[in-house]
């Protein structure tokens, strides 16, 4: 009987343990983060086009294809090389569904990317990358209609209610220039079955920027769908070239070594 007290005030300290791990910012975190931290549930390292602050973890890969209109693919191709960074390659290739020809393969592109804040109750994560992947290759000028982030910094921060989180940051794609863009981001997880994505990007003209939506779907932990529609509303680059908007249907794989 005089071991009750003791045994009780054992039980309420492990009680909330069980429910709530830390993260390496020390703040508690719910039960379906901790989670996470096993593989159960991967991170998010992007919306649509939008960085997040995610990272692969240690051990990992990334693998995500994307299928756009007029038959083209984009492949990325990500790995966790060391803790809180990740290193990859993207592929574009037009015309590789269907019968139309040649199937075009551009240049591949490199991505970096070091998560080097957690984030607290207050402050978000952030993170510092490069993407070199653009959208619409011009095969004459040899560039990209849309061009890649460049350098980026990225943060990401859950907002008013469990779930929704909103991604935003700054990158300059063009060195040349030196002109500085911004990007926001918003993403709402349904119960670790969907998500429903929303960003802005390319902020700084008018004629520049781009409004692109969509939905996830996660199959497993592991594999994910999303349907979105990218260039909203949009009719032509700043160049006079015409756009429109396009749907896209991507998968996204996440495994470990």
């Amino acid at each position: 009987m005089s071991r009750l007290p003791a045994l009780g005030l054992c039980l309420l300290l492990w009680a909330p343990a069980g429910l709530w791990a830390q993260s390496p910012a020390g703040h508690a975190r719910p039960k379906s983060e901790k989670l996470r931290e096993f593989g159960l549930f991967q991170p998010e390292v992007g919306i649509i086009d939008v960085p997040t602050a995610g990272v692969l973890d240690y051990g990992s890969f990334g693998i995500r294809t994307r299928f756009f209109s007029g038959g083209g693919v984009l492949n990325w191709l990500s790995f966790g090389v060391f803790q809180r960074l990740s290193i990859g390659a993207s592929f574009h290739v037009d015309r590789f569904i269907g019968d139309d020809s040649p199937v075009d393969l551009a240049r591949p592109e490199l991505q970096l990317k070091f998560r080097f804040f957690d984030g607290d109750r207050l402050l978000p994560a952030l993170a510092a990358g490069f993407d070199g992947q653009g959208y619409f290759y011009n095969r004459s000028t040899r560039r990209f209609s849309e061009k890649g982030k460049g350098l980026y910094l990225a943060a990401s921060q859950e907002i008013l209610t469990p779930g929704l989180m909103t991604h935003y940051g700054l990158n300059i794609s063009d060195f040349d220039s030196d002109d500085v863009y911004g990007f926001l981001g918003l993403s709402y997880n349904i119960q670790d079955k969907a998500s429903l994505l929303a960003e802005f990007d390319n902020l700084r003209r008018s004629d520049q920027n781009r409004l692109n939506a969509g939905l996830r779907i996660y199959a497993t932990p592991f594999l994910s769908l999303d349907l979105g529609v990218r260039e909203i509303g949009k009719s032509e680059f700043s160049s006079g070239q015409h756009r429109k908007s396009e749907r896209i249907v991507q998968f996204r794989y996440v495994g470990n070594f």
